[in-house]
């Protein structure tokens, strides 16, 4: 078996560099006052040697564990995923590792996670969940690092991220319009949920306050007897259907397809979550809104890396702006 090459040492580097062992410390944590041509040489030299940097010592040295923790209860990963990709983005070049531990909706198990990343002497916490508006079953407050909320809602006093349900609605919806779209849907998931509160307000924005607004559940089938019963309705057919997820609008499509309306010829249809498995298999392509929940999760973890290092960040509410990605469902072509 093949030995594992031995580790490069910063003596070497410093060696190589023709500096101090000091000042190649310094280069490298980038520290102390030192010319730009050799902080840069130092760390060139660094990279060609594969230099990786001695984890337990830097942490000892700096009093931080380079760790953070990310505790959802969406199981199934349909948001967290992306977030936590953009997560990892934002720490890796930072040097830091993310613990993704899952709750469920179960809050022993949530404290026996809190207790264990506690335990890591993680240098933060980002929480996140399958919704806006429902907190984790665990108590995150008065802990001795900080939290940062990302898509979940958390303590009005923390640092919250979500994405702009809003704007990206009416940004959808005024698509639509530009199309020549003047007779609307919005098909949508249950009213309980802020998501589909913001949503639906926007879409009311657009079309005014009597806009069509059918709800249900977030599922193809839903999708599916929504087109039924807008078209068994006495009232004239819409030519456009602005649904609350992907899901939804892939059930509308195959509903559509399957009575003879053309998409998007007769009806135009744009779903919301650019959910890539979803939206590139439906027929045709679905155009829907993002929520970039990859860029989320990088502020999420610019953030919290923020706070680890004792800066300033103001707590409240962000909201970040969605992305309208333009398909063929309702006329445009792939972006």
């Amino acid at each position: 078996m093949a030995l594992s090459p031995a580790r490069v040492r910063i003596y070497e580097v410093a060696q190589a560099a023709g500096v101090s062992i000091a000042t190649a410390s310094k280069a490298l944590n980038d520290t102390g006052r030192m010319a730009e041509e050799t902080r840069q040489r130092v760390r060139q030299v660094a990279a060609e040697l594969g230099f990786r940097p001695n984890a337990m010592a830097r942490a000892l040295l700096s009093k931080r564990s380079f760790t953070i923790g990310l505790l959802t209860n969406d199981t199934y990963g349909r948001f967290t995923l992306p977030l936590m990709a953009g997560v990892s983005e934002a720490l890796v070049d930072e040097g830091v590792s993310v613990f993704l531990c899952t709750i469920e909706d179960d809050p022993q198990l949530a404290r026996v996670h809190v207790d264990a990343l506690l335990d890591k002497q993680v240098d933060g916490i980002i929480a996140s969940g399958k919704r806006i508006d429902r907190r984790l079953q665990v108590d995150l407050t008065n802990l001795s690092i900080p939290v940062v909320y990302a898509f979940t809602e958390g303590p009005d006093d923390a640092v919250r991220l979500v994405s702009d349900d809003a704007q990206g609605a009416r940004e959808a919806v005024q698509w639509l319009r530009g199309l020549g779209r003047r007779r609307i849907v919005h098909v949508t998931g249950p009213g309980s949920f802020a998501s589909v509160q913001e949503r639906t307000g926007a879409f009311r924005e657009v079309v005014g306050p009597d806009g069509q607004v059918l709800f249900g559940n977030w599922s193809e089938a839903w999708g599916h007897e929504a087109v039924r019963r807008l078209w068994q309705a006495s009232a004239s057919q819409p030519d456009a259907i602005f649904c609350g997820n992907d899901q939804i609008a892939r059930g509308v499509c195959d509903a559509l397809r399957e009575r003879g309306v053309s998409v998007p010829a007769e009806v135009s249809v744009v779903g919301f979550d650019n959910w890539e498995i979803v939206a590139a298999a439906t027929r045709p392509p679905l155009t829907t809104v993002d929520m970039n929940l990859k860029q989320l999760g990088r502020e999420a973890g610019r953030l919290v890396l923020a706070l680890a290092r004792g800066e300033a960040v103001t707590p409240g509410l962000r909201k970040l702006a969605c992305q309208l990605v333009v398909r063929q469902s309702c006329g445009g072509g792939v972006t």
